[in-house]
């Protein structure tokens, strides 16, 4: 049987990052394949009645996470920047066409690394996420041809984006990163160890 387990990520969360930038490590030390699958919070937050994420709706919570995300970098070695709480680049970014475009590229095999600059141009540099221009740039660092954008855009594409968030309420899932191992549910960046273990169990 193939040891597998499910990364559902978010491109505006921020526990994603720390899970992004350390998975494929940790997953290869046990002999675990990983299966990137990026969707969309808004719905989810949505559904609860949220109009943006609960870090912002709750302040204490918000402000816990700040400087937890700050230690939890510092513990794996990840540079870090607080995001603004308004204007252009404020938290949570706009992941929209960040998670169209890693659709393309985890079929083509340059999914994983653009994610992963992804996530370093939001949290290690403050960079809007976004911004076209960016995305692009880093897709064609990361290994795309010149015409991802437009390829991001299709509506076929759009839809695969559009079902991801489907499966991902289907399964449960209420926030990012998280985790499928055998049908179970594991949330949270300190729950990806757990995840592991179970797909060697």
């Amino acid at each position: 049987m193939t040891r597998s387990i499910e990364f559902w990520f978010e491109f505006g969360s921020t526990y994603s990052y720390l899970t992004a930038m350390r998975i494929e490590d940790a997953a290869a030390a046990r002999g675990v394949a990983v299966h990137w699958r990026p969707f969309l919070l808004g719905p989810v937050f949505t559904a609860q009645g949220w109009d943006t994420s609960p870090f912002n709706i709750y302040k204490a919570k918000g402000e816990y996470m700040w400087r937890d995300m700050a230690r939890r970098a510092t513990r794996y070695g990840l540079p870090f920047r607080r995001l603004p709480e308004s204007g252009p680049g404020a938290f949570p970014q706009n992941g929209l066409m960040a998670a169209r475009m890693a659709l393309i590229g985890l079929n083509e095999g340059w999914g994983e690394d653009f994610t992963r600059k992804v996530y370093s141009a939001e949290f290690a540099h403050g960079k809007d996420i976004a911004d076209a221009g960016l995305l692009e740039r880093l897709a064609v660092m990361a290994g795309a041809g010149p015409d991802v954008l437009a390829r991001a855009q299709a509506q076929s594409n759009k839809d695969r984006l559009k079902a991801n968030v489907e499966e991902a309420f289907r399964l449960g899932i209420f926030g990012a990163p998280s985790f499928i191992v055998n049908g179970e549910l594991y949330w949270g960046d300190d729950r990806l160890e757990d995840a592991l273990d179970a797909a060697v169990a």
